[in-house]
């Protein structure tokens, strides 16, 4: 796997923690990642078998429910610090609710106001999570990814309000 996409590379460095399953990759992702970059379970379970076979990755205990354990090689840590260390490009705002409001005009303006009232309900949560996330920050690259995420919500309900007005 001579490039690695980002998801392939949040899954290698998750497993420089330890060995994990896929479900708590997922559950680890969410956890490190939260705010700033998803990784869905199908992600999950559709890269580790690509993983495996370019032996960035190995199989390790088989657990209840045949939930497996997978380890990353060294070859698994060359990848992923060389892809740490490449250029990364531009990022990619992939917004499902931006993409819903550009195409809200064919919604009803009941529709239009219930999307908007969901969408601020759920961004001023994640500002609430990310508000005590700084707070409970353990290390400076913690908070500043925290203090991102504040960054991130505060943003979405600004443009929220724009749209709304």
């Amino acid at each position: 796997m001579s490039d690695l996409n980002a998801t392939a590379a949040a899954l290698l460095g998750l497993l420089h923690d330890g060995p994990a399953t896929g479900g708590e990759l997922v559950a680890g992702a969410e956890e490190r990642f939260g705010t700033f970059f998803s990784v869905t379970r199908s992600q999950v379970y559709r890269e580790l078998p690509a993983l495996h076979k370019e032996g960035l990755v190995r199989l390790g205990k088989q657990g209840p429910r045949s939930s497996q354990q997978y380890l990353i090689t060294a070859a698994g840590k060359k990848a992923f610090k060389a892809w740490v260390t490449s250029d990364s490009g531009p990022d990619h705002l992939r917004s499902p609710l931006i993409l819903r409001v550009v195409h809200a005009s064919v919604l009803t303006p009941k529709q239009r106001a219930t999307l908007l009232d969901s969408a601020k309900a759920e961004y001023s949560a994640e500002l609430d999570e990310a508000k005590a996330a700084v707070k409970a920050a353990g290390d400076p690259v913690a908070k500043a990814v925290a203090e991102f995420g504040q960054a991130h919500a505060r943003a979405a309900l600004k443009l929220l309000d724009s749209v709304s007005a």
